[in-house]
C-alpha cells in the first residue's frame, strides 16, 4: 500500500482566506477568556505580529486587522469537503483528525500516470480549493502523516527508507499526550524518534505503556494501520463564508470557483455529473438569493460550469451584500466514461453541442433558446413546432420545404403574367397544391412554386386558389 497524507497547517486561517484575492491583515484568535492569537496571514506577520501574542497587543501594533475566533464545527465540515474532493483520486479515502486527509493511492499510480504526476496534480489541486497544504507519501498511514506534520513534502517509495527518513523527526510529531513528550521523555534526553528507537523496547512499555510502542510500530510498518473509511453524502452540498461582505457579483466567482472544484471531485468519485445546481448567497438581514443553474446533459466539467454561472451572475442584482455562498447539487445523474475512435471525427461530440445550448441559455434565458420539431400538418405555419432545445423530434419529410419561413406571407407586387419581387420571378417548379385545415377554422387552399428572383435566391410563394392574382411570399431556400 502507498499512503498519501495532506496536511492543512493553519486551517481556521486558511479558511477565512479562501474567498478573497488580496486579504489585509487577518488573525484568529482562541476562545479564552483573555485570548491570543492562535495564527495570523503574512500581512499581520509584515506588521510584527505573531502567533501566541496577546489579541490586545496586536491591535495596539495595527489597526484595521480582521479578527476570527476558531471555529473546530467549520473546520470539520471543510476537511469532509476536501475528502469529497479527493475521492476522485482514489476510493479509499480517510479523515486522519481535525487537518489531515489520508489517501490510498497505490492501486491508481498508473491511472494518472505515476507518483511524481499524481502528487503534482494533488499538490495543484489543493491550490485551485484556496488550500496551502504538504502532501507526503509513505508505505504507511502513520509514517506520511508523521512526514507531512514535519512539512516535509517528499515521496518514500519503501520501509527502510521510511526508516531513515522518520529516525529525525521529533516526537512532538506523534499522536502521545503532550506530558509524556514534552516532560517525561524530553527530561530523559529522547526528542526524536532516533533517541527513542535506541532505547530497550521491554523498558519503554513498562514505563509509557503500549500505545507508544504502537503508534511507532504502525509508522515503521511492523503493525497494521487500519483507517475508518469516509463516507461520502448522498448529496452534495457545501458553503463558504466570505471574510468580508460582497456588493458586487464578479468578485462572487472566485470564491465559488473553490466550491465548484470541490463538487467536480465528488462527483468524479460518484462517476456522476450534475444536472441541476442551486447556488443561494446569503444576506446579513434578509432572505437569500437563490441562482439556480440547469443543464441539458449530466457534466462534471468545473470550467464549464463555472462559465454557467457567471452568465448566470451577469443578470443579478443583489439586493444586499453578499456573506455566505453556498452551493448544492439537487440533481445529479449517472456520467460514464467516452469510447474514442481509433479515427478522430471532425464533427463536434453531442457533449460540446449540449456545451452551447447551456450557454446560450444562461445567457438569453431558457425561453430564448429553443428548437424545432416536425408535425404532421401540411399547412407550412403548423408544420414545425418549438421543442426544447437539443430534443428536437426526429421525422422525415420528402417535401421540398424551406428553411426559412415568414411569420406572415408578404404581399408581391403583380405583374403581366408573374409576380415581382425587386424585378421578375422566375418559376422553377410548382404547382403544389395544399388544402387542409377544414376542422379548426384555418382553411388553407393554396397553390405553392418554386421562384428565383434576379439575383439567383430560391423563393417559396403561392397564390390562394380562389384567387389566382394576388401572389404571396412564404419562404425562402438557403
Amino acid at each position: 500500500m502507498l499512503w498519501a497524507a495532506v496536511h492543512l497547517p493553519d486551517l481556521s486561517l486558511q479558511l477565512r482566506l479562501r474567498g478573497i484575492v488580496a486579504p489585509g491583515p487577518v488573525l484568529i484568535q482562541d476562545e479564552s477568556h483573555r485570548p491570543r492569537v492562535l495564527s495570523c496571514n503574512d500581512a499581520a506577520i509584515g506588521l510584527g505580529i505573531r502567533s501566541g501574542m496577546p489579541v490586545s497587543a496586536a491591535f495596539a501594533l495595527a489597526a484595521g486587522l480582521q479578527l476570527f475566533t476558531r471555529d473546530p464545527e467549520r473546520e470539520a465540515k471543510a476537511l469532509k469537503g476536501v475528502a469529497l474532493w479527493a475521492g476522485q483520486f482514489t476510493p479509499t479515502v480517510s479523515i486522519a483528525s481535525g487537518n489531515e486527509v489520508l489517501l490510498e493511492i497505490g492501486g491508481c499510480l498508473r491511472l494518472f500516470g505515476g507518483l511524481r504526476q499524481l502528487g503534482g496534480r494533488i499538490r495543484a489541486n489543493l491550490r485551485e480549493l484556496g488550500y496551502h497544504a504538504v502532501v507526503a507519501v509513505a508505505p504507511t498511514a502513520t509514517g506520511a502523516l508523521l512526514l507531512s506534520r514535519a512539512g516535509i513534502a517528499t515521496c518514500v517509495g519503501d520501509r527502510h527508507e521510511l526508516r531513515r527518513a522518520l529516525a529525525p523527526l521529533r516526537l512532538r510529531l506523534l499522536d502521545q499526550p503532550a506530558d509524556t513528550i514534552a516532560t517525561t521523555l524530553a527530561g530523559m534526553g529522547v526528542h526524536t524518534i532516533r533517541d527513542y528507537l535506541a532505547l530497550p523496547r521491554d523498558g519503554l512499555a513498562r514505563r509509557f505503556g503500549q500505545r507508544l510502542l504502537d503508534e511507532i510500530d504502525r509508522a515503521l510498518g511492523h503493525l497494521p494501520d487500519p483507517r475508518p473509511p469516509f463516507i461520502p453524502p448522498a448529496r452534495y452540498a457545501a458553503a463558504l463564508e466570505l471574510p468580508a461582505p460582497v456588493q458586487e457579483t464578479e468578485p462572487l466567482l472566485f470564491a465559488a470557483k473553490r466550491l465548484i472544484l470541490e463538487l467536480a471531485g465528488y462527483l468524479a468519485m460518484k462517476q456522476a455529473g450534475v444536472t441541476q445546481l442551486r447556488f443561494e448567497l446569503e444576506h446579513a438581514d434578509r432572505g437569500a438569493t437563490r441562482v439556480a443553474v440547469g443543464l441539458s446533459a449530466a457534466n462534471r466539467d468545473a470550467a464549464h460550469l463555472l462559465t454557467l454561472l457567471r452568465e448566470k451572475l451577469a443578470t443579478v442584482e443583489l439586493p444586499a451584500p453578499v456573506e455566505t455562498i453556498r452551493l448544492i447539487a439537487t440533481e445529479t445523474r449517472p456520467l460514464g466514461s467516452h469510447n474514442r475512435s481509433l479515427f478522430a471525427d471532425q464533427r463536434p461530440a453531442a457533449e460540446e453541442r449540449w456545451r452551447v445550448i447551456e450557454h446560450l441559455r444562461a445567457r438569453l434565458g431558457v425561453d430564448a433558446v429553443y428548437g424545432l420539431g416536425m408535425f404532421p400538418d401540411h399547412r407550412p405555419e403548423l408544420a414545425l413546432r418549438r421543442v426544447p432545445a437539443g430534443k428536437a423530434q426526429d421525422g422525415d419529410c420528402d417535401l421540398y420545404r424551406p428553411l426559412w419561413l415568414l411569420a406572415r406571407p408578404l404581399p408581391l407586387k403583380a405583374g403581366d403574367l408573374l409576380p415581382q419581387a425587386d424585378g421578375p420571378l422566375t418559376l422553377l417548379d410548382g404547382p403544389e397544391r395544399i388544402e387542409s385545415g377544414w376542422w379548426d377554422d384555418f382553411d388553407v387552399t393554396r397553390d405553392y412554386f418554386v421562384a428565383r428572383d434576379d439575383s439567383g435566391v430560391k423563393l417559396w410563394i403561392f397564390r390562394e386558389r380562389n384567387d389566382q392574382k394576388n401572389w404571396f411570399l412564404h419562404g425562402v431556400f438557403n
